[in-house]
């Protein structure tokens, strides 16, 4: 009889998987924040279907009348510890050392969570809310929530996951069957237990994606299993970039055509070398957001919804195939295998590819490139991520396009409209327009790029391509206007975008402001007071009042206009730029809508850096300063030192400085200091400088930092007037310009009941009265605030449709 021959082990150099941040937590702590809401508002506004499904849950509890004799809290109390104790046995049992002193710690930080949440409602003081809340079991406070219900929660979702660990199954089994009992008994409320429960959940995800996750892939000796199945004997199995801790920041490679997350090995196998690709479930979740993400973002586009690493493999493994079919290079693949929370994609080692080289890159070369997209077009495979990096050459010189991971077949004309439109969009960010074009027109005929015009749109162009030095904001522009020179003038006018974007960050952010704004008017206007005030003022005095109000328009225009550059100046555009204020201060605090406003328009208007809009906020700073000192010492007013408290300004200082002197002690932050930071403030410093020491520029910024300050304290002098008081205008510049000052310091929407409150009693303390202080602070608001609301959406949407917002 013959021996079996000896088993051969496989040479494996592996290191196991470590834990791993999971996007989906922070997905699933979002929809929890969300489903609080949704909570509050049903129990604020739909109180009647909230209380009828409390009522039948007691109905039905009726026929369980011994349930009424339990006392509540020796149940809570029981269910903590039945919880606790077998899910920490289990933890300890499997040696998971850490994942058990998380989770404890998770189970106090639930308590604090519900303490805290309770704490809130009960501060806000919303008696619908807490009537709703409030049960047998609660109490105002602290107490408001059902704490063990989140503390169980937390504690739960961290010692998790309940699929792989019974005893947080059961865990949440018993925790829910507690929470029905209690609210049942009376003991809890429908609504507190949700919220509790919410709570406890965020706390629990947002924690678990902070300390991360185990990975649950397959490693090592489960990979070398897994291969045999598709026929691979492995005599050695190497994983790559062992010293990569975060699989996020594991180095894409064409070598698995640029598969995202996943894990390289290096596999000697039958005699020959391959490349084994792992993709874990956990880090697939990533990818899986940001389909969902393009999803949202883009309408009208078909949009992969991967949810699995399994999912993702196999897809790309039949793009590849099919790719191959069509006569295209490819990264040659070998086969597709899964095993427990990992899918494994083998690619062969030869041949091999490398990235391009940009500016080696020849007419006939970007020509085959188009070429090449065009023939997977015709068959209906699309990429969906055409960039600088996807570009790649085989070791024969033939091109072709790497990275199908997210591309789809039997794709829809506007995927491919828009495969083209990323294509035209790099090539011409890497060699102009006029090349690019000419090119194509080699390739595709003057229809089908005509066609395109529709599409070349920002939200078409990857990232990646945008981040290329060559990037401008006008390229599209230009690219459009170089496609249609074959085109008749007016049919060329007549060509419209099509939309392929369901919101872009300039619709939220506007949206985001429309809401806060509307809120703030809703809220704080109270036209009976401006009313009166109106009504008791001199209209001509309170015309004059308004006419200063333009006027500070025109010196902060003065002072922006002053730092540009001849060419870059537009007057209708910088005076408008200043009314938009107007309507961003209602959103934001004082001083931040004016920066924003200033910073968007500089950067529509060609510059990069923040210098010009850092300049203008130290020029109009120090000029109020310098005014206020002026006049302070000249009127022998000593307004100044009398409303600043000392104590606590000295008090604010003195921290600050032990908390930076303690900092610069220790060596890593002074290095971090020293080496990160201060290059980035020096090169700023000088930026600032050099836009300071023009002489010219200062001239006009400092004269229209005159004319803003002047120009506001002179309006509220007119305000005084429209009510017969008189006083010094100087003076009253002077009060108002501090007043104003520190009421703006507060971070409400452009001063919002600070600045009222401010200029109020400033001006009652100098003897001014009362009454006709208060109004004549309403007069200047509404010159000065509530008009400029209006005004201010309509210079917005004139500099929108003007490309300078």
């Amino acid at each position: 009889m013959l021996e079996p021959a000896p088993e051969r082990k496989a040479v494996i150099e592996d290191v196991e998987p470590r834990r791993t941040h999971v996007y989906g937590d922070l997905l699933a702590a979002g929809a929890s924040l969300l489903g609080i809401a949704i909570v509050i508002i049903l129990a604020l506004y739909m109180r009647g279907v909230t209380s009828g499904v409390e009522n039948d849950a007691r109905n039905a509890g009726n026929t369980f009348n011994w349930l009424l004799d339990l006392p509540a809290s020796m149940l809570q109390q029981l269910v903590i510890v039945v919880v606790v104790l077998s899910v920490l046995i289990q933890l300890l049992v499997n040696r998971e050392w850490f994942q058990s002193a998380m989770s404890g710690a998770a189970l106090l930080l639930g308590f604090a969570g519900a303490w805290a949440v309770s704490w809130l409602i009960s501060t806000v003081n919303n008696t619908v809310l807490i009537d709703q809340i409030l049960a047998a079991g609660t109490s105002v406070g602290n107490g408001l929530l059902p704490d063990f219900c989140a503390a169980l929660g937390a504690f739960l979702t961290v010692a998790g996951p309940r699929r792989t660990r019974t005893a947080v199954k059961w865990g949440w089994n018993i925790l829910v069957g507690a929470a029905i009992v209690l609210i049942i008994t009376s003991w809890s409320s429908v609504v507190g237990v949700i919220l509790a429960l919410l709570v406890g959940r965020i706390v629990g995800l947002v924690m678990r994606f902070i300390i991360g996750t185990q990975n649950t892939g397959a490693w090592g000796s489960q990979i070398v299993s897994a291969l045999e199945t598709i026929g691979l004997d492995a005599t050695k199995l190497t994983r790559r970039n062992m010293d990569e801790t975060k699989p996020a920041l594991l180095p894409l490679s064409l070598e698995d055509d640029l598969t995202e997350h996943s894990r390289l090995y290096d596999l000697e196998a039958n005699g020959h070398t391959y490349v084994v690709s792992v993709l874990d479930n956990q880090v697939q979740m990533t990818g899986y957001l940001g389909q969902i993400w393009q999803w949202i973002k883009l309408s009208g586009v078909a949009v992969r919804h991967d949810r699995s690493a399994r999912d993702a493999t196999h897809h790309h493994m039949a793009m590849l195939m099919g790719l191959h079919s069509l006569d295209l290079e490819t990264i040659k693949p070998y086969g597709v295998t899964d095993i427990g929370e990992s899918s494994i994609m083998v690619f062969y080692n030869h041949p091999r590819a490398t990235a391009c080289d940009p500016t080696a890159l020849t007419d006939d070369d970007l020509v085959s490139v188009m070429r090449y997209i065009q023939t997977a077009h015709d068959r209906g495979y699309t990429h969906r991520q055409i960039s600088i990096d996807t570009l790649a050459r085989l070791e024969n010189g033939d091109l072709f396009v790497a990275g199908w991971q997210n591309g789809d077949f039997a794709s829809a004309p506007a995927n491919i409209a828009l495969d083209k439109v990323e294509l035209l969009a790099l090539l011409a960010t890497l060699y102009g327009t006029r090349r690019t074009v000419d090119i194509a027109r080699r390739v595709w005929n003057n229809t089908t790029l005509v066609n395109l015009i529709p599409f070349i749109q920002k939200a078409a162009v990857p990232a990646s391509t945008r981040a290329l030095p060559g990037w401008d904001k006008h390229l599209l522009e230009h690219l459009r206007e170089e496609i249609s020179k074959t085109l008749p003038e007016d049919v060329a006018e007549s060509v419209e975008q099509v939309t392929i974007t369901r919101f872009s960050v300039r619709s939220f952010v506007a949206l985001g402001l429309l809401v806060v704004a509307v809120v703030v008017v809703f809220t704080q206007l109270k036209p009976e007071e401006m009313i009166t005030a109106i009504k008791d003022a001199n209209i001509w005095l309170a015309l004059t009042c308004l006419v200063f109000s333009l006027l500070a328009w025109v010196g902060s225009a003065i002072t922006l206009g002053g730092f540009m550059d001849r060419d870059k100046r537009s007057i209708p555009g910088l005076f408008m730029s200043q009314v938009a204020q107007g309507f961003a201060a209602v959103s934001m605090p004082a001083g931040i809508g004016p920066a924003f406003v200033n910073l968007q328009f500089l950067r529509h208007s060609g510059y990069r850096s923040t210098a010009i809009m850092s300049a203008v906020w130290v020029v109009q700073a120090a000029v109020t300063v310098v005014l206020l000192l002026f006049i302070g010492i000249f009127t022998g007013r000593n307004t100044l030192s009398g409303m600043i408290p000392t104590n606590t300004l000295i008090l604010v200082i003195a921290i600050l400085a032990i908390v930076i002197s303690v900092a610069m002690m220790i060596p890593p932050v002074r290095k971090l200091v020293v080496a990160k930071l201060m290059p980035i403030v020096k090169s700023y410093a000088r930026s600032l400088a050099e836009t300071l020491t023009q002489p010219r520029e200062l001239t006009a910024g400092i004269v229209g930092a005159l004319v803003l300050n002047l120009a506001t304290g002179l309006g509220f002098w007119a305000a005084l007037l429209a009510f017969g008081y008189h006083m010094n205008p100087i003076e009253t510049t002077f009060v108002f310009l501090l007043a104003n000052t520190l009421g703006s310091a507060v971070p409400t929407p452009g001063g919002m009941g600070a600045v009222e409150a401010a200029l109020s009693v400033a001006f009652t303390a100098i003897g001014v009265p009362s009454t006709i202080a208060v109004s004549a602070t309403l007069v200047y608001r509404i010159a000065f605030y509530w008009l400029r609301i209006p005004m201010g959406a309509v210079a917005m949407k004139w500099l929108d449709k003007h490309d300078l917002m």
